[in-house]
């Protein structure tokens, strides 16, 4: 069974993104934070999971960005099924998390990245986010979309590691006990 694994960055408050879904005071990080882990993360991945909103997002400002690992999206007002690639990544939308399950687990997925706040945050209270490496970089964003939003009961996670980079930033790597 596939297993579901996020790596994020964040303001010191909280956001993953700008209003606009701007990132751009998050890149300027990306010379100056030093090794972050995120190319072995990657390699370690057989698929990307994403909503609709990241993935119009990506589409339009990075289709390469997941080089050929294939992208999945949970959508309910896509179409579902396989749609024009995003680079050279192979794109299929499913309706539900149990459908892209089944797909995952037939392509013998074994980890896959889970990217985009509302799905992480869907992925964590459904019990299904194995661990999640959360980057903090030192600027306040002061509103936009943020990394958690309400929760429906407590969630705990139990450090795993934490480490100062350069320019400031501090990742930490947190486990969820998952329900499957």
């Amino acid at each position: 069974m596939t297993t579901f694994h996020a790596f994020l960055g964040c303001s010191l408050d909280g956001f993953i993104a700008g209003p606009d879904d701007e990132i751009d005071w998050l890149t300027a990080f990306d010379d100056v934070l030093g090794e972050t882990g995120y190319d072995d993360f990657f390699g370690s991945v057989g698929a990307v999971v994403m909503g609709r909103r990241s993935y119009e997002v990506i589409s339009a400002s990075g289709p390469g960005f997941y080089g050929t690992t294939p992208v999945h999206v949970l959508s309910r007002t896509l179409p579902p099924g396989p749609q024009a690639a995003m680079g050279n990544s192979a794109v299929t939308v499913h309706r539900d998390v149990p459908a892209l399950q089944a797909t995952l687990t037939e392509a013998g997925a074994e980890r896959a990245y889970v990217d985009g706040g509302r799905t992480v945050q869907g992925f964590l209270f459904a019990g299904l986010l194995s661990d999640i490496v959360i980057t903090r970089v030192p600027v306040l964003v002061g509103e936009g979309i943020p990394l958690f939003g309400p929760v429906p009961a407590p969630v705990r996670a139990e450090l795993v590691e934490s480490r100062v980079l350069d320019a400031g930033a501090v990742q930490s790597v947190y486990r969820f006990p998952t329900d499957r």
